[in-house]
């Protein structure tokens, strides 16, 4: 069996000494290009694999952020991710990445395994922690940035939206259009879109003359295939008196478009539909969907950028970063 190759053989072969080689790996803008070029063919060479936990206990910095997200399959977050890569890639750093699964237990688990890694920060979806994972983030000591929701109560930092204030709006965009008997539509119901039902509760609680409204919620994950039954069950609910449905994301707004042709119903003049997030498909669907957007890729890039910004620093107080959303007004509603 081939012997595995350590820090000493990769200086032999670059014909540096071992600590001009762990200098180019922790320190690279340090030294010049031309002896990373030196170092950098030598690991190539030999296929050094470099240890980061023990480099981290020496030094520190283990040029690694951990970073959880609920789902890999969902563009929401693909598009978090982009941001996050690309402000990682011109900061040097990899990415230790964890797929929760929208699982607080399994968000436990994700946190210590990674932290057991020695990571320089970490990036979080959501504030709904459990307490012991709570507990975990604290103890490690290092810069922390939960991402997409806003609270009060930041772990470390906090960079996100209003969920609640969003979904407020865009119900206030209906009851202003003119419908009277909006429902909501909402799948899995994680903390956002129960912070969504929520705004919705409330903008037709505000609103100054009489009007219904309908809620369908399920804890399935969300699909197209799954919009169109859930509004199937929000007009028979609502002895076809619904006449908007706010959904809870762009997939069930999609799936109940494509149910209303199949029933016949025309929108936005039978029912108006309206989602969140504002997918790309959204836009170029007939009628084009009405959506709530938000910066995502920017958020991704800042959460980052944070987490560098304090690297070193520990814990620090600082305000909590609102990026905003905006409602993509189209022909659905």
């Amino acid at each position: 069996m081939n012997k595995k190759p350590n820090l000493k053989d990769v200086a032999k072969l670059a014909g540096v000494s071992a600590i001009t080689v762990s200098r180019v790996l922790s320190d690279p803008d340090k030294v010049s290009a031309l002896l990373r070029q030196k170092v950098d063919s030598a690991i190539r060479d030999i296929g050094y694999i470099r240890n980061h936990a023990a480099s981290a206990l020496a030094s520190k910095k283990s040029g690694v952020l951990a970073v959880i997200i609920p789902s890999l399959s969902n563009i929401v977050f693909n598009d978090v991710l982009q941001g996050i890569y690309q402000a990682a890639n011109a900061g040097n750093m990899q990415i230790l990445l964890g797929d929760c699964h929208y699982s607080p237990l399994q968000e436990e688990k994700l946190i210590a395994t990674l932290l057991s890694q020695a990571p320089e920060g970490i990036v979080i979806t959501g504030t709904a922690q459990t307490d012991y994972a709570r507990k975990l983030l604290l103890q490690a000591d290092i810069p922390l940035v939960q991402i997409m929701e806003l609270t009060d109560q930041p772990i470390d930092m906090n960079i996100g939206f209003s969920h609640y204030q969003a979904a407020y709006d865009i119900t206030q965009h209906l009851l202003q259009q003119g419908y009277r008997a909006p429902a909501f539509v909402g799948a899995r119901m994680d903390p956002r879109t129960q912070q969504r039902l929520a705004g919705f509760k409330q903008a037709i609680a505000d609103w100054p003359e009489p009007c219904r409204s309908f809620v369908q919620t399920t804890a399935q994950p969300s699909s197209i295939k799954l919009g169109g039954q859930l509004l199937q069950a929000v007009i028979a609910g609502s002895d076809n008196q619904c006449d908007a449905v706010f959904c809870c994301n762009d997939d069930l707004a999609l799936g109940a478009l494509f149910e209303c042709k199949r029933m016949n119903l025309s929108v936005p003049k039978d029912i108006a539909i309206c989602g969140f997030n504002d997918f790309e498909a959204s836009a170029l669907v007939e009628p084009a969907i009405t959506s709530v957007a938000s910066p995502r890729v920017e958020m991704g890039r800042r959460a980052v950028e944070m987490l560098l910004s304090a690297a070193g620093k520990g814990r620090h107080s600082v305000a909590p970063v609102d990026v905003g959303y905006s409602i993509r007004v189209r022909s659905s509603t």
